[in-house]
């Protein structure tokens, strides 16, 4: 656990990630309360990187679960693993001949296959998904439930019943409980509404793209190699962009990317020619990147 809030900021700024005071302080309350982290906001806001920070400054091992459209219990969970269960009762199959050649009658034959049964759905041929392999981690763990606004509402409700007890149960074996509480977090962009019987299990932060002075010290740090002149111009302009009405907003990534790609190049300055060249790398919709060909000057100031 960390010991303050200070604490937090200073073990994530050595794992790379420049946090808010905001951000320092709902982390450790989650930590020390252990109770889920929900971190919400636009893509590129820096969300996922948060829980890859903090696994990192906690050295817990990270297990992730993306999510997306159609993703199912089975997926989070576990699956058995079909093909090796086939395998282990093609090698049997004498034994399993001679148990059943053994039987007087069809009913007893039927017995005795249901008492084997359970040879081939044991934890030996378990196939641990994310969820699964969070709960029975020998090790510290932290999950990252990645946009978990792309699932359907009906694996968010899976996911609290699991977070509410840290246990699942599997028919064939029985309830599989916590070795290890793992620390979580979610991440959504808000596609969708969460539920609000989520939201109440867990502890809640909103992450939006940094002001600017915090993303030109990201940017340092990440592109040391630009000036602070070129650096404060990037930062400058991606602010602008951001405040144009665009498919896709850049991120502070995209911003990184752009210092380093103009460095690259050559250029010192931030202007119309370097725009022009570079402008793909920062914006990835062709009508974005059209449209602010077209008047450069409006985000160059």
């Amino acid at each position: 656990m960390f010991a303050s809030i200070d604490g937090v900021a200073a073990a994530l700024d050595g794992a790379g990630y420049l946090a808010s005071r905001e951000t320092a302080v709902t982390v450790f309350l989650a930590d020390r309360l252990e109770r889920p982290l929900l971190v919400e906001g636009p893509a590129g806001a820096g969300k996922t990187e948060l829980a890859l920070a903090l696994a990192r400054a906690t050295g817990r091992e990270l297990i992730r679960l993306q999510c997306y459209e159609g993703l199912d219990e089975g997926r989070a969970l576990y699956e058995w693993e079909y093909a090796k269960q086939l395998l282990y009762t093609q090698l049997l199959r004498d034994r399993m001949g001679a148990a059943l050649g053994a039987a007087a009658t069809l009913a007893e034959a039927v017995d005795r296959i249901a008492a084997e049964g359970n040879v081939f759905f044991s934890e030996r041929f378990l196939l641990p998904r994310p969820i699964l392999r969070a709960i029975t981690s020998e090790r510290p763990a932290l999950l990252l439930v990645d946009e978990l606004d792309k699932a359907d509402p009906e694996l968010e409700a899976f996911l609290l019943e699991v977070l509410s007890g840290w246990s699942v149960t599997v028919p064939e074996i029985g309830t599989i409980a916590a070795r290890l509480v793992p620390r979580v977090v979610l991440t959504s962009n808000a596609s969708r509404e969460l539920s609000d019987a989520l939201r109440r299990r867990c502890l809640h932060l909103h992450l939006d793209h940094p002001p600017p002075e915090r993303e030109l010290a990201i940017l340092r740090r990440r592109a040391p190699e630009a000036s602070e002149a070129l650096a404060r111009q990037v930062v400058a302009a991606v602010g602008r962009l951001r405040a144009l009405d665009l498919r896709q907003a850049p991120s502070v990534a995209e911003a990184i990317d752009w210092a380093r790609a103009l460095c690259l190049l050559g250029a010192e300055v931030l202007d119309a020619a370097a725009v022009a060249e570079t402008l793909q790398v920062v914006l990835k919709h062709e009508e974005d990147a059209r449209r602010v060909r077209a008047r450069p000057s409006q985000i160059l100031g």
